[in-house]
């Protein structure tokens, strides 16, 4: 694929192709756009990455990163360039505490950190970051994904992370976080362990194609935790044998250990690094919680129509999708050319057969570089996007 020249993306983008790209054209569009987003967001937070400190509104998140190769790990400064120059795994280990003073907070953190050793992945970024808020919430508050989000984006834009190689875990506080956080940002994650965590009472129906895995010591009693990690694990069995395909999993609890597991958890490592994100699954189950968010995989839905406690799944097959949500909600759909022929019809159902759109649908400049601009992520960019509203 050519990189297409400031001047002949300008033509482009200025041009009467914009209404009706050939695959060609998206294709060396989608990659301009890329590299130039890639350029300018690298340059935004370059100076975040160098003080270890991402930014977002009036919040900061602080970090810390140990870079691994062959399971022997140095810490290094961020954006961390590997030795090969590829983008490689990132791992965000979240820490304990919470609900208590910063000074304790500061010394969970630490504890994260050298727990890299521990852990040791095979290969790629450890980082552990600070919790922007010392309150009980601390990993799963509105404040958090943002954050997250923005300290992904950069690391992918500066070319050391790889984007479908993205690990989130965490123990205690951090546990808590890996419960909320995996189905409300599951598209940005290839695996996701939770560590002698809590739910709060949270629906894992988001995580349909995010491995997840539970772990807490067997006397771990303190909130019930063993007893609802059970519950959890029983859960996800039910999930996984109604939805052959999705919700793939594991739990363990671990016998004669309390809220400590004395890193028996570190199997969650290696099972995490079996997986690769699958940026663009067949069937998606997005359900709303917790924070709000307009998009998901390859769905979205206008802003103001994004509601807690709507759960919205669509299923595509070959050339057809068909979509169940609440009655009368405006859907997103979002498709590129390794998803479907954009040069033949495309067919939208809703659940009960209604024909919600037949027809071709254009390759769009403009739906390329919003997908490219909202999202940050090179292995989830749109060139089409068609609306429809389900069935009343």
């Amino acid at each position: 694929m050519r990189l297409l020249a400031g001047t002949a993306l300008a033509a482009l983008l200025a041009g009467p192709a914009l209404a009706e790209l050939t695959l060609e054209e998206a294709a060396d569009l989608t990659e301009a756009l890329w590299a130039d987003y890639a350029e300018r967001y690298a340059a935004e937070t370059a100076a975040e990455l160098e003080a270890e400190a991402i930014e977002s509104a009036s919040h900061r998140l602080r970090f810390r990163i140990v870079q691994f190769s062959e399971g022997v790990g140095q810490p290094c400064a961020a954006p961390c360039e590997s030795p090969t120059g590829e983008a490689q795994p990132l791992f965000i280990s979240m820490h304990g505490g919470g609900g208590t003073t910063p000074e304790v907070n500061d010394r969970q953190w630490q504890n994260q950190i050298e727990l890299g050793a521990a852990y040791a992945p095979r290969e790629g970024l450890y980082l552990a970051p600070r919790a922007p808020t010392d309150t009980w919430d601390c990993w799963h508050s509105a404040a958090v994904d943002p954050l997250l989000e923005r300290l992904i984006r950069a690391l992918v834009a500066a070319g050391t992370v790889d984007p479908d190689r993205v690990y989130l875990m965490g123990y205690s506080a951090g546990g808590d976080g890996v419960y909320a956080l995996s189905p409300r940002m599951a598209d940005r994650f290839a695996a996701a362990s939770m560590m002698a965590g809590h739910p709060n009472g949270i629906s894992l129906a988001g995580v349909r194609n995010l491995p997840f895995s539970i772990q807490v010591g067997a006397l771990d009693t303190a909130y019930d935790r063993a007893a609802v990690a059970r519950q959890y694990g029983e859960m996800l069995d039910a999930l996984e044998a109604a939805d052959p395909g999705g919700y793939e999993h594991f739990t363990e609890i671990h016998d004669g250990k309390g809220h400590w597991m004395d890193g028996e958890d570190r199997i969650a490592v290696p099972w995490m690094e079996g997986f690769a994100r699958e940026a663009q699954p067949d069937r998606i189950v997005w359900r709303q919680q917790g924070v709000v968010y307009a998009r998901f995989y390859w769905l979205a839905v206008p802003p103001d129509e994004a509601v807690i406690g709507d759960e919205i799944a669509a299923e595509r097959d070959g050339q057809t999708i068909t979509l169940s949500g609440p009655p009368g909600r405006t859907v997103l759909v979002r498709l590129n050319d390794d998803m479907a022929d954009l040069d033949a019809p495309v067919t939208i159902l809703a659940e009960d057969g209604t024909v919600l759109h037949e027809g071709l649908v254009e390759r769009s400049a403009a739906t390329i570089e919003e997908t490219i601009e909202d999202y940050g992520d090179p292995a989830a960019v749109y060139s089409a996007e068609i609306a429809v509203a389900l069935p009343e």
